[in-house]
């Protein structure tokens, strides 16, 4: 399994609550289209004002293609702060209990 990682800081605390109630809203028909992700996972810190997606992928080439389409994306509403990495992993450990 490989994720892809992304961080963002300087976010307000309201509008990082509606964007990822719209990111639910909206993944409840699935990924976006040609995004081969197999999950997603995003962590918040309302009162920092900071996030972290990640996205996981089956394949280094899923990952790579599912990059490139989110690239293309942005995050939905106002208050979001500015993106300050994305970064590659291979997942050595997943644990689900």
């Amino acid at each position: 399994m490989y994720a892809r990682v992304v961080k963002w800081e300087g976010q307000d605390g309201d509008a990082m609550r509606a964007s990822v109630a719209q990111i639910n809203e909206d993944a409840s028909s699935g990924p976006p289209e040609g995004l081969p992700a197999s999950g997603l996972m995003i962590l918040v810190d309302p009162d920092g004002g900071r996030s972290m997606a990640i996205a996981f992928f089956g394949s280094e080439d899923d990952r790579a293609k599912g990059h490139e389409v989110l690239e293309g994306m942005s995050p939905p509403g106002e208050g979001l702060g500015r993106r300050t990495g994305v970064e590659m992993y291979e997942v050595a450990v997943d644990i689900k209990m």
